[in-house]
């Protein structure tokens, strides 16, 4: 079974972002990765996935404890399911400013842990002026965050699943818009 945990794009949100924005910026719209000087190699559009429940998680980061670190392996796409693209309409300023964040400690686990990639139903890994450094770092370890995931409760029964990403061929943009759909066995 196939599963579409990509946003969609509205053309009010299309409107919004290029009154708001510059070009340059319009890759940073729905589901996307920013992308942090580096290219994405091709033998990422394909990756086993596991997905993380961390919904009841308010109030604090999401640590190393709350998710089994055992069952992530090198090269995964590690993704979290809190729900904020659920609660809150995304594009609003309590979308961008209020929702869950990664503690620094488990990012760094991440890393030590090879994945290739991150995702989550909210806008980033950190907030403010620490979204860009963490994006950063983690781009520098081989590992994108692919930020406005959704239909990610979709997946929390499945032990493992396939995650294919496919990026928009772009150039000299900070943000690349991605189709992200993740792959199911019917029976899990």
């Amino acid at each position: 079974m196939l599963v579409d945990i990509t946003l969609k794009i509205t053309p009010e949100m299309m409107k919004q972002v290029f009154n708001t924005q510059t070009v340059s910026f319009s890759g940073h719209i729905g589901t996307h990765f920013d992308v942090m000087d580096k290219e994405f190699p091709l033998d990422y559009t394909k990756r086993k996935g596991i997905v993380f429940d961390v919904s009841s998680i308010s109030e604090r980061d999401i640590e190393c404890t709350d998710i089994d670190l055992s069952r992530i392996e090198k090269d995964m796409f590690v993704l979290f399911y809190s729900g904020m693209i659920e609660r809150i309409e995304y594009g609003t300023k309590p979308y961008f400013k209020e929702h869950p964040q990664l503690s620094h400690e488990l990012i760094d686990v991440l890393i030590e842990k090879e994945i290739s990639m991150i995702g989550v139903d909210f806008s980033g890994v950190r907030r403010g002026s620490e979204h860009t450094p963490k994006d950063q770092l983690c781009a520098d370890h081989g590992i994108f965050v692919i930020e406005n995931l959704c239909n990610l409760k979709n997946l929390l029964n499945a032990k493992t699943c396939t995650v294919h990403t496919y990026p928009l061929n772009m150039t000299q943009m900070t943000g690349l818009p991605c189709r992200v759909v993740a792959e199911i066995e019917k029976d899990e």
